[in-house]
């Protein structure tokens, strides 16, 4: 049985409740369907479908457009549900979620030219600052590059790309986010990966398109505190300092992906026995790391929901987390996610040979868990030296936070 939602902030509680009830109803379906959004690799139509029609996109848009406006650990929450059942299907659910929240941070003429010809537009990204290239021109920015990894790009019809603006000489460039319209972007089928493969995590490219200024957001704007949309949304949702959180949006899939391992063995062990006869459950190694594996996923559930919540109260009460403050929410959701897939490691060992078969479930947590391991934002190695770094008295290496 899937965990129950931890006590939601008080604002529209009952639309957490009610939410969380409808996803709760669509995991059979999506575990169902699991191998078939993998062999698709992206999101199957019906899948979503279900999305839209439960209105589980919209759980963070503002409640101004009709959204659920839910409290910032909600991508922690919902994403580990979810991916119990499919974790491919959790990732673009949590991801493409999540740009509603950020593009209620752009100005209020951005969101209007989304959202007025339907709130229930998807919006895709890539946040690899590197592979955008853009110059200020009259009324805005040129921009060009290639992005990899824009999950859920088949289905949106904007995307939101990062990108760089030369800055003058000795000085370092300014950082943007740009929001583009499908029809000035290209898509390059090169999803063909080892792990999350329904997630349609395709490459972007952009030749020389012009963005005007009201469709970007600088990255200066989004380090917490009043952002160009709280003239339209004032609610903290839209003044989280997203780059210091940015773990937290998708970690929740490596989370649910341990508990739903978890939970399966736990179910499946205690009549079945060995190879000589013994019963599993009575075996005390057995239960040695099961207790260990339940450890680690709870450690990474208590950090993960923890240090959202924490950072909206900051928020609410007018205070923006100092630097020391965000780099370590960067390192402890690296590390929960570390938690969550050293668990799945202790969970594929306890299932023998018969985690081996690619067909099945504990194979596919398996190798799921280890792509949600490879992004960037839970590299340990990269979060702690930042850490580290702020934590000895120097300056932070992530100009993002």
């Amino acid at each position: 049985m899937s965990p129950k939602p931890e006590k939601a902030t008080e604002i529209r509680a009952a639309d957490y409740n009610e939410l969380w009830g409808r996803a709760e109803q669509l995991l059979p379906v999506l575990r169902e369907r699991a191998a078939g959004c993998e062999e698709l690799r992206r999101m199957p139509e019906e899948t979503l479908r279900d999305f839209h029609d439960a209105g589980l996109f919209r759980m963070q848009q503002p409640a101004r457009v009709g959204g659920s406006e839910l409290e910032f650990a909600a991508v922690v929450t919902f994403g580990a549900l979810v991916a119990r059942a499919c974790a491919s299907s959790a990732w673009n659910l949590i991801n493409l979620g999540s740009h509603h929240l950020l593009l209620g941070m752009f100005p209020p003429k951005a969101q209007d030219e989304v959202w007025n010809p339907s709130p229930d537009t998807l919006i895709a990204s890539s946040f690899v600052f590197p592979a955008g290239r853009a110059e200020r021109v009259q009324g805005g920015y040129k921009i060009s590059g290639r992005w990899p990894f824009s999950s859920g790009v088949d289905p949106s019809d904007w995307n939101m790309l990062a990108g760089q603006i030369a800055g003058a000489e000795g000085e370092p460039p300014e950082q943007r986010v740009f929001l583009l319209n499908k029809s000035q972007y290209q898509v390059h089928d090169t999803w063909f990966a080892g792990g999350l493969r329904g997630t349609g995590s395709k490459d972007v490219e952009v030749k020389g398109q012009f963005v005007p200024e009201h469709r970007t957001l600088a990255v200066a704007d989004m380090k917490g505190g009043p952002t160009p949309g709280s003239a339209v949304n004032p609610g903290a949702l839209f003044q989280m300092p997203v780059f210091a959180l940015f773990p937290y949006m998708l970690s929740g899939v490596s989370l649910g992906i341990a508990e739903g391992l978890i939970d399966q063995f736990a179910a499946g062990s205690a009549g079945r026995g060995k190879m000589t006869g013994a019963k599993i459950a009575a075996v005390q190694s057995v239960q040695l790391r099961l207790g260990e594996a339940a450890a680690l996923a709870r450690a990474s559930r208590l950090f993960q929901v923890g240090n959202c919540r924490e950072a909206e109260a900051m928020i609410k009460e007018g205070t923006v987390p100092d630097m020391p403050t965000k780099t370590r929410y960067r390192l402890e959701g690296a590390y929960a996610v570390d938690w969550a897939v050293k668990a799945v490691d202790v969970l594929f060992m306890l299932s023998g040979a018969s985690g081996l078969y690619e067909s099945g479930h504990v194979a596919r947590a398996f190798r799921d868990a280890h792509a949600v391991k490879q992004h960037f934002s839970f590299n340990t190695d990269v979060a702690g030296t930042t850490y580290g770094r702020v934590a000895l008295g120097l300056p932070s290496d992530n100009p993002t936070l």
